[in-house]
């Protein structure tokens, strides 16, 4: 039985270490890191795209799809704003980056990072990405009810799918046969056949809002996240879609993506509220280790071969790279602000270094980072913020959790007086959290000077007492 058991055993993981990593199928080669590879992460404040290269860790620059703020309020202004989301093709010659206030698709040459194209499509626009065979690129038009469906060769609009209002992201099987839609407005996952564009399929989404969704290499789960409530679901990748697993992953869970190795499969989920990354079999569905990574992890792609995960941290300004032999943080990079979708493309600059056109981080690498928990308590802190600055003014970005679920609160400046600013009110979503925006000269007023400091606070909404302060602001 000892010896049935291990042969069964060898040949399983024999099986499993030819499997290339996602999006490409479970037959394709992997590909060991080197310097022609390239980590791309979009990033919506700085309004940038930073460049690393895996095989030293280190950014080689930024492009900058546009300018930051008060600049791009202008009526003139003609750049992108919000650079979001983000996919590549499969040659890996091109990314699609998505701009989520300008409505714009930019196409951009990963061996000169010049910028081939931009299309524009309806109102904000959430990801991007290639179909398996190249052809054409499927837009997910979050703002309206349907799927931009652009040739791959012109970037023109070639057909538009009707999905139900708000769709979040595409993902395509392996094979190009299906392509498997999210929403983020409505609680319906939407499966479609690429070639006739015909609806294969529906399934009932927990909650509404989906960010995510991943589809593994050997084509038999799709894996999709829901920010609202905190879980993330699997379903079979062939009909009828059926859900095989609901996961309790935490508040503001954001990307996933797979590792496939000789030491399993695995599925590696970004949570922003808990500030880690938790790491799944896919064949049993259970957790096999949670990795700390620092602030509001979102992005997440695997190395051609496995043997890394890459994450971008929103809240942190770094590009974070984690060892899947260890499950250990082995790199910090420096990346621009407010880091969202990230690609690892293998072979993405086939000669030279692949530096042309890139900027220096500059600006875009300026932050400043706090912690905000319940008056007189330690430990860890349930709430980071993180303030970029833009130049004239900065934009104050604050990851909340632990507060109560469907509750209003205003995020304000409290002074030595006890005087209250409001800075941005909100409502939690039902696991308890919320991102939080604002924007002004912020840097100025926290500044310690003296008798004018003021320092952060949450309050429950209709109230600015102190007393009414569920979290503040820690040394």
């Amino acid at each position: 039985m000892r010896r049935c058991l291990a042969m069964l055993a060898g040949l399983a993981l024999a099986g499993v270490a030819q499997a290339a990593q996602a999006p490409f199928p479970a037959a394709a080669p992997d590909t060991p890191i080197s310097s022609r590879d390239r980590v791309y992460a979009a990033e919506q404040f700085s309004n940038t795209v930073s460049v690393t290269d895996p095989s030293t860790n280190r950014l080689l620059g930024v492009i900058r799809l546009g300018d930051p703020q008060p600049a791009n309020f202008s009526p003139l202004y003609r750049g992108q704003v919000l650079v979001h989301g983000m996919g590549f093709a499969p040659d890996g010659r091109t990314i699609a980056v998505v701009s989520i206030g300008s409505n714009g698709v930019s196409f951009i040459d990963t061996a000169t990072n010049a910028v081939k194209h931009t299309t524009y499509v309806g109102r904000s626009p959430h990801e991007a990405f290639y179909t398996p065979d190249g052809r054409e690129v499927w837009v997910t038009v979050r703002g309206e009810d349907y799927i931009a469906v652009l040739d791959a060769t012109t970037f023109a609009e070639v057909a538009r799918v009707r999905t139900p209002n708000g769709p979040g992201m595409t993902i395509f099987s392996p094979d190009g046969r299906y392509a498997y839609v999210c929403s983020s407005f409505t609680p319906t996952l939407v499966v479609f056949d690429v070639a006739s564009r015909a609806e294969a399929g529906r399934v009932a989404q927990p909650s509404p809002f989906c960010p995510n969704i991943a589809a593994t290499p050997d084509g038999k789960q799709v894996w999709y996240t829901l920010k609202d409530i905190g879980k993330t679901v699997v379903i079979d990748a062939a009909p009828p879609f059926a859900t095989l697993a609901t996961l309790d992953t935490g508040p503001i869970t954001n990307h996933v993506n797979f590792v496939d190795t000789a030491r399993g499969r695995f599925a590696y989920v970004t949570v922003g509220g808990l500030n880690e990354v938790q790491v799944f079999d896919r064949w049993r569905f259970t957790k096999v280790v949670t990795i700390p990574v620092g602030s509001l992890p979102h992005g997440i792609w695997p190395s051609g071969d496995g043997t890394r995960v890459y994450v971008g941290l929103e809240g942190g300004d770094e590009l974070v790279a984690i060892d899947t032999r260890t499950n250990n943080v082995v790199a910090r990079v420096p990346i621009g602000q407010g880091a969202q979708a990230l690609n690892y493309v293998p072979g993405a600059v086939p000669v030279g270094d692949g530096t042309a056109g890139l900027q220096p981080l500059g600006l875009a690498g300026n932050a400043f980072h706090l912690a905000m928990g319940p008056p007189g308590q330690d430990g860890a802190a349930p709430t980071t913020v993180a303030l970029y600055d833009q130049g004239l003014v900065q934009v104050l970005e604050a990851a909340v959790t632990e507060l109560a679920p469907r509750a209003n609160y205003v995020l304000g400046f409290r002074d030595a007086a006890g005087a209250f600013e409001p800075l941005a009110s909100f409502t939690t979503n039902p696991a308890g959290a919320a991102i939080v925006n604002a924007t002004g000269q912020i840097r100025q007023i926290v500044r310690d000077g003296g008798t004018t400091r003021r320092w952060l606070e949450i309050v429950v909404q209709g109230s600015d007492s102190p007393a009414q302060a569920v979290q503040v602001q820690r040394p």
